[in-house]
């Protein structure tokens, strides 16, 4: 709510008036309602007490020095909540300066400064922000600013917002008043250009007509589209000296084939397994013969065998290495991962 009520304030700023984007050099007296958000706990004057939230208010004297340049000092009186042991609220001060930066010499700048603020016990803080100052005219201007102010005593990070009334003595302004604008011209009316398949380029410029609205497009109005890896893994475990592919991998296996069938350029490496049960020189034929196995699958549902390559590590490769029964049926497995590029059209 806070926030809403303070985009309204600088929305209404920027919209009325004539002086809204100008400099003005000189020196200038302001006063300005403040917000301060803290958090300080066990400060250490006051152990057990934890400063919160102040509101108040401040005047400030400041020095436009350039198009770009200004700053000034000021001074606040505040008033802050406590929690803690005590739930009423004590008044503290806020003293510092400021050097502005006016981008591009209107009426938003960037804030940096140094600030001590006392409360209990003073405290010095480094501080930046940002604000928007309006000419409402030659010498009159309301300001809006925000900045972070962090602990440099202590480590507190607080947030704080300022709404104030300037006043420039003298000087000159960059700024004029708005003229009224001259009689309009008369002027030809040229069809507007038509978008029909509402990809964001016109028709005078699409080389792809009807493109789908969820393709994000090119200059031309054609589909963009970028490479997307895509794979396929497989898993299949075996009983204790046993080749034989059991029924409920079928699903996983078909898995393969099909991703094969729709990738034609692919090949699949499967590498078999056994567990460290048995003699070195068994478990190796063993792995190479449920490797077989599960390539012999994939030729009966029509893969082509140059496609295929089976590799018997034996014991080499032990996924688990304990010693228990769970650990062995880990280990005797055939496995494989298939990987390959696909073509995909970019999202809108």
């Amino acid at each position: 709510m806070k926030l809403r009520m303070l985009s309204v304030v600088v929305t209404a700023l920027m919209a009325t008036g004539a002086y809204a984007d100008d400099h003005k050099e000189g020196v200038y007296l302001g006063v300005f309602g403040d917000y301060y958000n803290a958090e300080w706990e066990n400060s250490r004057d006051a152990a057990g007490v934890t400063v919160d939230d102040s509101t108040g208010w401040g005047a400030e004297l400041g020095y436009r020095f350039s198009k770009y340049w200004s700053g000034r000092i000021e001074y606040a009186d505040m008033d802050f909540d406590l929690s803690g042991l005590r739930t009423d609220s004590v008044d503290g001060d806020r003293v510092g300066i400021d050097g502005l930066y006016h981008f591009n010499g209107g009426p938003f700048y960037a804030l940096f400064g140094l600030k001590s603020i006392d409360v209990f016990d003073s405290n010095t803080f480094a501080n930046v922000g940002a604000g928007y100052r309006h000419h409402f005219s030659e010498n009159f201007a309301a300001n809006f600013e925000t900045a972070i102010y962090q602990g440099i005593d202590r480590g507190y990070t607080d947030v704080g917002a300022k709404l104030g009334i300037n006043y420039f003595f003298g000087g000159s302004s960059s700024s004029k008043p708005v003229e009224p604008a001259p009689a309009p011209e008369p002027v030809v009316v040229v069809a507007a250009p038509v978008d029909t398949d509402k990809d964001g380029i016109y028709d005078m410029d699409d080389q792809c007509a009807n493109t789908p609205m969820t393709d994000a497009v090119d200059a031309q109005g054609c589909t963009l589209y970028e490479d997307k890896e895509v794979t396929v893994s497989l898993l299949v475990r075996f009983p204790n000296n046993n080749s034989s592919v059991s029924q409920q991998y079928l699903d996983d296996i078909q898995a393969v084939v099909s991703f094969l069938n729709e990738h034609p350029e692919t090949t699949v490496v499967l590498e078999g397994h056994t567990s460290a049960v048995g003699k070195a020189e068994y478990n190796k034929w063993l792995s190479k013969k449920r490797a077989d196995s599960v390539a012999k699958q994939l030729i009966d549902k029509g893969i082509d065998k140059m496609r295929i390559t089976t590799v018997g590590f034996g014991e080499e490769r032990l996924k688990n290495m304990g010693e228990s029964a769970q650990a062995h049926a880990e280990n005797r497995r055939v496995e494989a991962k298939v990987k390959s590029i696909e073509r995909v059209k970019v999202q809108r």
